[in-house]
């Protein structure tokens, strides 16, 4: 008998790929409204807070004229985001990104609804009463959560959920900064936990329409100017941006541990932690006294810095000032992002060093450009969406040499220093283990065919058992059903032929296991080697 011809093929995506790829549209542009509502909310609570009038016009908390009363300010937001954390919902607390992961991997990417609410009205008092904080956090928090209620509502697998939570999450992340390629790297290297097609593509399409909508709620690219930058290719450069990458990779590193000690530092406080926030708005008010535009999100220090003209005071106090509120106050489990921070702060050491080289204002701009792509890469370990990313925001694509030696130190550095990233610490913390290194299954490249046990000439029978493997499919296909059926052998048949030409065991299965093992441990000197036995 002749049957099917095999039905191995580069990819597994499916028709469903259309369906979910409609409902991404939907998605990016629910989140697109998301994330205008979020940057409306922080500028009303700013407005609110600290000039004490009804606008969303976006203002600087540094400008007020509230003097010390300053301070107290912080501590207020900090109250009512505890408030709402106990009793309202917990999950609101922390950076948005890791909560997102925690429901892909725990909770079947299935997001309570009062997290679509709470997290950003509790991002937009924290930030809006002058937490340090970027919006990018909440608001892939809340695109996240928006399109995992959507895929709660439809008849999708766990993995089709998770597609639609993590599409939702990157058009948030392509609303606020105007960076559609980078939010779709972000999911890759973050997010989806794997590389294919059937998530690849809906992620992308929401990323996309997001990025189509923003352009009429907050305007074009790129969220922020630079000056013409030349001679980015010179050696001279690529050496300054390795030496940049590999220091600012053990700033993130300081940083991650420096914002952790806080947070353990609150654990050890005999007080609920719903008041935990306040007292990290203490930190907060009390560091906006010496340093104000340490206050709020901060994207006009980000353009300052860009532009090539910040001073010492504003580096110096991004550096210091900026970097302690930041950490403590985030310690202290409020709402708010890591994103817009640690790019300043990357900014604010590619800008020193611009000082210290005495460079031109075109060289500042390009130094910092360099230790904020290197941060962000460093500290969240994510290489490819700090590159992309960092052109994106600033359209500088004389940078891109440079930008990517300076990433890929900063990552080697703190891969090398770090067990885990800022953002997946907090995992770690709660007793779970995440591997960020993404492979292909080792028996995905092993045939069924290479392990088998053949069988004799006369045991050979035309194909009776319930449950069977190709001989031409790979091993990871048969141990699937093996696991699905609870098989421990299984009868192997040939395509062409439909007859019984081996059976394929769990000890099989772990010898294509024990190929990979040997790749990857087996040192040999190839040249002018004999194998054994040849």
């Amino acid at each position: 008998m002749k049957s099917e011809p095999s039905a191995l093929r580069d990819f597994t995506v499916d028709r469903r790929v259309w369906l979910l790829s409609g409902v991404a549209i939907g998605i990016g542009a629910c989140s697109t409204v998301l994330a205008v509502l979020l940057l409306r909310c922080i500028a009303l609570s700013t407005n609110l807070f600290y000039y004490h009038r009804f606008s969303v016009a976006a203002v600087s908390p540094a400008g007020s004229a509230l003097g010390h009363w300053m301070v107290v300010v912080p501590v207020v937001g900090g109250l009512l985001v505890g408030l709402m954390a106990r009793f309202g919902s917990d999950k609101i607390r922390g950076h948005g990104i890791p909560e997102a992961i925690e429901a892909i991997l725990l909770h079947r990417a299935k997001v309570d609804p009062k997290i679509a609410v709470l997290k950003p009205i509790s991002a937009a008092i924290a930030i809006g009463s002058g937490g340090p904080f970027g919006a990018e956090g909440p608001i892939i928090m809340t695109g996240g959560a928006a399109g995992s209620l959507i895929g709660q509502w439809m008849h999708v697998t766990d993995a089709e959920r998770t597609t639609l939570l993590v599409a939702g999450a990157a058009a948030g992340m392509s609303a606020v900064f105007a960076t559609p390629v980078a939010a779709i790297l972000l999911a890759v290297e973050l997010l989806l936990f794997e590389w294919r097609p059937r998530s690849l593509i809906p992620v992308a399409v929401a990323s996309a329409t997001a990025g189509l909508l923003r352009v009429y709620w907050l305007g074009e690219g790129p969220l922020f100017q630079m000056p013409a930058i030349g001679g980015a290719h010179r050696i001279a450069f690529a050496m300054g941006a390795l030496l940049l990458g590999a220091f600012v990779g053990l700033v993130s590193a300081g940083m991650s541990r420096m914002m952790y000690a806080f947070e353990d530092l609150f654990e050890h406080l005999h007080v609920h932690w719903m008041w935990w926030p306040a007292i990290g708005g203490i930190g907060i008010g009390v560091g906006g006294l010496f340093f104000p535009r340490g206050l709020g999100v901060g994207y006009d220090n980000i353009a300052e810095l860009l532009s090539g003209h910040a001073t010492m005071g504003l580096i110096i106090g991004i550096l210091v000032a900026k970097s302690l509120m930041w950490a403590f106050s985030l310690g202290s489990g409020t709402s708010g992002g890591v994103l817009a921070p640690l790019l300043m702060i990357g900014g604010a050491v590619g800008a020193m060093a611009g000082h210290v080289a005495h460079a031109s204002v075109e060289a500042q701009a390009f130094w910092a450009l360099i230790g904020m792509g290197a941060m962000l890469a460093g500290a969240l370990g994510v290489p490819l969406t700090a590159i992309l990313f960092s052109l994106e925001v600033t359209h500088c694509l004389p940078a891109l040499l440079p930008l990517t030696i300076a990433c890929m130190a900063s990552y080697l550095v703190t891969a090398l220093l770090m067990k885990r990233s800022i953002l997946t610490e907090k995992l770690g913390r709660r007793g779970y283990h995440l591997t960020r290194e993404y492979g292909v299954d080792p028996l995905e490249m092993v045939i069924v065919r290479d392990l088998m046990s053949v069988v004799r000439d006369g045991e050979a029978g035309v194909v009776l058992p319930e449950f069977y493997a190709y001989a031409d499919e790979t091993a990871r296909g048969a141990a699937e059903t093996m696991a699905t059926e609870g098989l421990a052998t299984m009868s192997v048949v040939d395509r062409d032929s439909g007859r019984v030409c081996g059976s394929i065991s769990l000890h099989d299965l772990l010898r294509g296991r024990t190929r990979s093992v040997e790749r990857e441990r087996e040192r040999l000197r190839l040249f002018g080697y004999v194998r054994p036995g040849v």
